[in-house]
C-alpha cells in the first residue's frame, strides 16, 4: 500500500511539474520573461537536475540580460562529472552575448573535447551549436564524431548544416557518401534533397546534383546513382531522361523490377508528355516477362490512345485491340480480362456500339472469372444500361455489386452510381439516402463526389417549386453530358440559367456548362461562364472551384501565367479552408519562380 501511495505521489508531482513547465514555456513564447523566470526558478528549486528546465531558465536569464545568474547555474551544473556536455555550449554562448569571444571559444572547445572522448554526445552538442547558429562549430562537432565511426544520424545532420550554409557540393557529397555506406537511407535522403531541388533544371542545386551524380556514375557505376538521377529528372519533369536511367537500372539489376517504369509512364501521361509515356509503355510490353504485367502495360497504352483520341482514330484503336487479342491467345481469362473489359467500354462509349459491348460483357460474365472481376464487369454493364436510359436494370446490377463485395471501394462506387442513377430518374430523396451512406467512404474521391451531389440536390429542393422542375431539367442535362450529347446538354443548361436568375441552381448550371465547354476546347466561352459564377450574389459555393478551374485553364491551355497566378491568389487569400488551397499555393509559388520543397 505504501508503495502504491509513493507511486501516486510521484505521478502527481510529475504532472504538476509538467503543467508548470508548459505555462512557463507559454510565457516565454509570448515574451513575458519575468513571469516565465518565476516559474522556471520554482521548478529549479524543487528539481535542480532537470536539464530541460535549466536550459529554459538560462535562456530566460539571457533574454533579460541577467548573464551572471545564467553563468552561476551553468557553472554549478558543470561541476564534477558532466553528463550534459551541451551545457558547455550554453555557457560559451552566455559569454558570447557579453562580448567575451575568447571565453566563449574556450567553452565551445570543452564541448567538442567531450565529443572526442564520447561520440554519443555529438548530437546534443551539435544541436546546441545549431540552435545558436554556430554552424562552423556544429560541423567540427559532427566531423569529430565521424572520424572514429560512421553514424547515419550524424552524417545527415552534417549534410543539413552544409545545406544551411549554402555549401551544396559538400552537402551532396555527404549525402552520397552516406547512401554508399547505408543504401537503406536512399528514401530519407531523397526527401531531404527535395528541400533544395525543384522543377527548374537551371536551379543551382539541380545542376550541381546532376553533375555530381553523372561524374560519380562514370567513375564508379552503381544503380544507386541511376536511381537518384531518375529521381532528379522526374522532379524536373524530364520523363524521357528519367526513363533512360530506369532502363539502366532494369538492365543492371538482378531483381528486374519494372514497377517504377509503370509509375514513370503514368506521370508522363499526367503531364501530357505522351511521346515519353508511349515509349515507356512500349518498352514494358516488349520486356516484361510476367504476362499479367505485360497485359497491364498493354491496357495502359491502349487507354492512353483512347483518352487522347477523336472519332477518326477509333478504327485504328479497334485494330490495335484485335491485334492484342490475337497476340495473347494463350493468356488465361483472368490475365486478358482487363483488356476485354476495356474493349467493352471502348465499344460502348467511343464507338457507341452498346449492343456489341453488352454481348462482350455477357461473354465475360459467363466465363471463369473471380468475384472482383465479376463486380467490375457488372459495373461497366450497369454504366452502359444507364447510357441507354435503362435505369431499373442498371440499378439491379449496381445492387448486386454491393452484395458481392460488401464495404469494398468498388461497392462504394456502385452505391454512388445508384445515387446518380436515381438522380437521373428524378428520384431525389432516394439519391440523398444513398449519398448519406458515402460520407465516410474509404475513397476520398467518392466521398467528395457524394458530398457535392448531396449539396446540389439538397440546395435545390428547398425552394417553393415542389415539383423541382429546374432540378429535373438539370438532371436531364447531366445525363445528356454523360451520353456525350453536348449540344442537348448545353441547350438545357442555357434554359436553366435564363429562367432561374438568382436561384441556387443558377451556379450549378453555369459550372456544368463551363466543364462541357472546356472539354470542347471552347476556352473563351468557358471562361465567360466561369466569370459569370463569380459575379453571383451571394457568393457561389463553386467560387473556389471556379478560381481553380480558371487558373488551370489560363496556365495549361492559354499559356497566360499572370492570369493563372491571379486566380490561384484568390484561393490563397479568400478560400484558405478550400480543398484547393494547398495545390493553389504550390502552383502559385511555381509560377512566381519560388523553390518548391
Amino acid at each position: 500500500m505504501r508503495f502504491l501511495v509513493t507511486i501516486i505521489f510521484f505521478f502527481i508531482v510529475s504532472v504538476g511539474f509538467s503543467q508548470s513547465s508548459a505555462l512557463a514555456n507559454n510565457y516565454f513564447d509570448q515574451g513575458e520573461y519575468e513571469k516565465a523566470k518565476a516559474i522556471y526558478q520554482k521548478i529549479y528549486e524543487k528539481n535542480p537536475r532537470d536539464v530541460r528546465n535549466i536550459t529554459q531558465l538560462v535562456a530566460t536569464y539571457q533574454e533579460l540580460q541577467e548573464y551572471q545568474a545564467a553563468e552561476k547555474i551553468l557553472l554549478e551544473e558543470l561541476k564534477g562529472n558532466v553528463i550534459y556536455p551541451n551545457l558547455w555550449i550554453d555557457l560559451g554562448y552566455n559569454y558570447q552575448l557579453q562580448d567575451k569571444p575568447e571565453k566563449a571559444q574556450e567553452n565551445y572547445q570543452k564541448g567538442i573535447v567531450m565529443v572526442k572522448k564520447t561520440t554519443a554526445y555529438a548530437y546534443a552538442v551539435g544541436r546546441s551549436f545549431q540552435q545558436y547558429n554556430l554552424l562552423d562549430e556544429a560541423i567540427v562537432t559532427y566531423e569529430t564524431a565521424l572520424k572514429d565511426k560512421s553514424n547515419a544520424s550524424f552524417s545527415v545532420e552534417l549534410a543539413r548544416i552544409y545545406g544551411e550554409k549554402g555549401e551544396l557540393d559538400k552537402m551532396f557529397e555527404s549525402y552520397l557518401k552516406l547512401i554508399e555506406e547505408e543504401p537503406k537511407y536512399l528514401y530519407v535522403i531523397k526527401r531531404n534533397l527535395g528541400e533544395f531541388v525543384n522543377e527548374d533544371k537551371d536551379n543551382e542545386a539541380n545542376q550541381i546534383l546532376r553533375k555530381t551524380l553523372l561524374l560519380k556514375n562514370q567513375q564508379t557505376p552503381d544503380v544507386m546513382y541511376n536511381s537518384l538521377l531518375s529521381w532528379l529528372f522526374t522532379q524536373q519533369k524530364e520523363y524521357q531522361k528519367a526513363f533512360v536511367q530506369e532502363r539502366a537500372i532494369y538492365v543492371r539489376s538482378p531483381q528486374k523490377n519494372m514497377r517504377p517504369m509503370f509509375e514513370l509512364a503514368n506521370l508522363a501521361e499526367e503531364e501530357n508528355q505522351l511521346d515519353a509515356a508511349r515509349e515507356i509503355f512500349d518498352y514494358l510490353i516488349e520486356n516484361e516477362e510476367i504476362l499479367s504485367r505485360k497485359v497491364e502495360a498493354q491496357a495502359e497504352l491502349l487507354q492512353l490512345e483512347i483518352d487522347h483520341s477523336t472519332p477518326k482514330d477509333y478504327k485504328k484503336i479497334d485494330e490495335k485491340f484485335q491485334q492484342v487479342f490475337t497476340e495473347y491467345t494463350q493468356a488465361t481469362p483472368t490475365e486478358i480480362f482487363p483488356i476485354e473489359l476495356q474493349y467493352a467500354e471502348f465499344l460502348a462509349f467511343q464507338q457507341r456500339d452498346q449492343a456489341s459491348a453488352l454481348a462482350k460483357l455477357d461473354e465475360l460474365l459467363n466465363s471463369r472469372i473471380n468475384r472482383h472481376e465479376e463486380a467490375q464487369a457488372k459495373l461497366v454493364k450497369a454504366d452502359i444500361l444507364v447510357l441507354q436510359e435503362k435505369f431499373n436494370q442498371a440499378l439491379i446490377y449496381y445492387s448486386q455489386i454491393q452484395k458481392l463485395l460488401q464495404n469494398s471501394v468498388i461497392a462504394q462506387e456502385a452505391t454512388f452510381k445508384i445515387a446518380k442513377t436515381s438522380f437521373y430518374k428524378g428520384d431525389f430523396d432516394w439519391a440523398k439516402t444513398q449519398l448519406k451512406v458515402l460520407k465516410t467512404a474509404t475513397s476520398k474521391l467518392i466521398a467528395n463526389d457524394a458530398l457535392q451531389l448531396h449539396l446540389l440536390i439538397n440546395d435545390n429542393m428547398q425552394g417553393i417549386d415542389s415539383t423541382h422542375t429546374a432540378l429535373k431539367q438539370f438532371a436531364k442535362a447531366d445525363l445528356f453530358a454523360y451520353q456525350n450529347k453536348d449540344t442537348e446538354a448545353l441547350d438545357i443548361l442555357d434554359k436553366i440559367i435564363a429562367e432561374n436568375k438568382g436561384l441556387p441552381i443558377e451556379d450549378d448550371a453555369l459550372f456544368s456548362k463551363s466543364k462541357i465547354l472546356l472539354e470542347q476546347n471552347d476556352f473563351e466561352a468557358a471562361i465567360e461562364s466561369l466569370n459569370h459564377i463569380l459575379m453571383i450574389t451571394p457568393p457561389s459555393i463553386y467560387a473556389a472551384r471556379t478560381y481553380f478551374l480558371l487558373a488551370k485553364t489560363y496556365e495549361e491551355e492559354l499559356n497566360d501565367p499572370e492570369k493563372a497566378k491571379s486566380n490561384y491568389e484568390k484561393i490563397i487569400f479568400e478560400h484558405e479552408d478550400s480543398i484547393y488551397y494547398n495545390e493553389a499555393r504550390k502552383k502559385y509559388r511555381q509560377l512566381r519562380g519560388d523553390a518548391i520543397n
